[in-house]
């Protein structure tokens, strides 16, 4: 058994669990206070404000946001190197979102998100890599290099994408919270949209039908407060998006705690495989790029605002913290761990570098299932004929 299978089994069994068997079999549990309260809508009670923990998930939580957080920081580079073409969005300052979240998922599972999409890849169990060569147009990626940053994908595990029209999210993640309602799986569905998107008509029908068929789907906003450089309060007359709607449930978590966001995906799973239908959890975050990397992030928000949320907010900082407190790590261990992982990253980048671009053969490839007889033609007129499987 590998060891990646080790660990998806291992965090199978913890997600699957409840909160105090799970206190009850690890011997070095450790109990995580979740300062910042929950907000709760058409809920009388929310999700627990103590986490139970181990040594071990807090050393896997911090290389994944440290992970992720260099990975960004290299894909900032690439593009910036003409490396990486077209549209990218990136994650950094997000982290503990989807790291939260898959600590209480399995990969059975379902998730979708929307284009800034490089994190949740990661999340479920997509490798560095394989996210590069995608963003590189090689044929090693995710999509064969054909879908590029905003449409990884992973459908061994569940993972179907990152779609990048604003708020399909929504209908699509009820059409796999039916999928599992319909062949009765034990598993619920995660649609991940941002605020920008959360006055989308097609969301609302969504959420209609979630609720009116009691479907396994928890609808989880990524609220970076900022819809490409629109704050939140001069597109939304509202600017809550727990508590949109007077029959679905909501819950506001603070989404720089990597704790406060598993906990509460923890109870919105139970919630939706009891019986009692959608959910919404809105993740107080925040971006520390731009909306995309065409945008400085700097025209619409001041660099001390910015700089405010690293210094008081920082996930990876908290994770980091908590850490030296209850001495798991030294800060020489840190430094290790911290090396070790940028070297892995570099290696991933240079890897797919020289990795192929994708075949002549994959011009018409998923398009049609035979031969449909079609020719190409170069910018030189020679015919290039394309057989298909």
């Amino acid at each position: 058994m590998t060891r990646s299978t080790v660990g998806s089994l291992a965090r199978r069994l913890f997600a699957s669990q409840p909160r105090q068997a799970a206190a009850a079999q690890a011997p070095d549990a450790i109990n995580v206070e979740i300062p910042v309260p929950f907000q709760l809508h058409l809920l009388q009670e929310g999700p627990a404000r103590e986490s139970v923990t181990s040594r071990e998930e807090l050393v896997k939580m911090y290389r994944d946001m440290f992970r992720i957080r260099r990975m960004e920081i290299t894909a900032d580079k690439l593009f910036k190197s003409q490396l990486v073409r077209g549209f990218c969005h990136l994650y950094d300052g997000q982290e503990a979102v989807t790291i939260g979240m898959e600590a209480a998922l399995t990969y059975e599972d379902t998730v979708i998100t929307a284009y800034r999409d490089h994190a949740t890849f990661l999340g479920r169990g997509g490798t560095v890599h394989e996210c590069f060569a995608e963003l590189m147009g090689r044929s090693t990626g995710c999509a064969r290099g054909k879908g590029g940053s905003m449409h990884l994908y992973k459908p061994s595990n569940n993972f179907y994408g990152g779609w990048g029209i604003v708020g399909t999210t929504g209908p699509l993640g009820a059409g796999l919270a039916f999928a599992n309602k319909y062949e009765k799986k034990n598993n619920v569905a995660m649609a991940i949209y941002g605020d920008g998107a959360g006055n989308q008509g097609q969301l609302f029908e969504a959420k209609n039908m979630a609720g009116l068929w009691d479907l396994p789907l928890i609808f989880l906003v990524e609220n970076n407060h900022y819809g490409m450089g629109t704050a939140e309060w001069r597109a939304s007359k509202k600017t809550t998006f727990y508590d949109r709607v007077s029959y679905i449930p909501g819950i506001k978590v603070d989404g720089m705690d990597a704790f406060a966001v598993k906990e509460a995906t923890r109870f919105a799973k139970e919630h939706c495989l009891s019986g009692k239908g959608p959910i919404v959890l809105e993740a107080d975050t925040y971006r520390y790029h731009g909306h995309s990397m065409s945008d400085p992030g700097s025209t619409y928000r001041t660099r001390n605002e910015i700089q405010g949320v690293r210094q008081e907010r920082d996930p990876i900082e908290r994770i980091k913290k908590l850490m030296i407190k209850e001495n798991v790590m030294r800060e020489e261990e840190f430094k290790a761990v911290d090396k070790e992982i940028k070297q892995e990253v570099d290696d991933a980048a240079a890897k797919a570098k020289d990795d192929p671009n994708p075949g002549e053969e994959e011009l018409f490839m998923n398009i049609y299932k035979n031969d449909s007889g079609l020719k190409t033609y170069g910018c030189d007129r020679n015919m290039v004929r394309v057989q298909l499987p």
